[in-house]
């Protein structure tokens, strides 16, 4: 099943989060690799594609897991969540519509 991770930004975690980015962004790549990552990027705190030192305040994640359980197993080992860029992550299942 498809569940969306949504990891929230600490206040200031411009700084953790581009030294942790490519430890996270391996993990994501071996779920694309997997065929399991349906999408993943971050929220930009301005509304611009690039917000220099604005940051970002959090990221989504959707991707395919065994169960709720494994989701909650892989988020919590994510780089950005064990070195305090995400304050907090939101799981749940997700069911894809559009596109078909």
């Amino acid at each position: 099943m498809l569940y969306a991770i949504v990891g929230h930004d600490a206040p200031n975690s411009l700084e953790a989060r581009l030294a942790n980015r490519p430890a996270h962004l391996a993990r994501l790549h071996a779920l694309q690799e997997a065929g399991r990552l349906v999408l993943a990027g971050p929220f930009p705190a301005i509304d611009s594609p690039d917000p220099g030192p604005a940051g970002f305040t959090g990221s989504l994640i959707v991707a395919e897991f065994a169960s709720l359980a494994d989701a909650q197993a892989w988020a919590a080992e994510d780089p950005y969540k064990i070195n305090g860029v995400y304050v907090s992550v939101d799981i749940q299942p997700f069911k894809k519509a559009l596109p078909a």
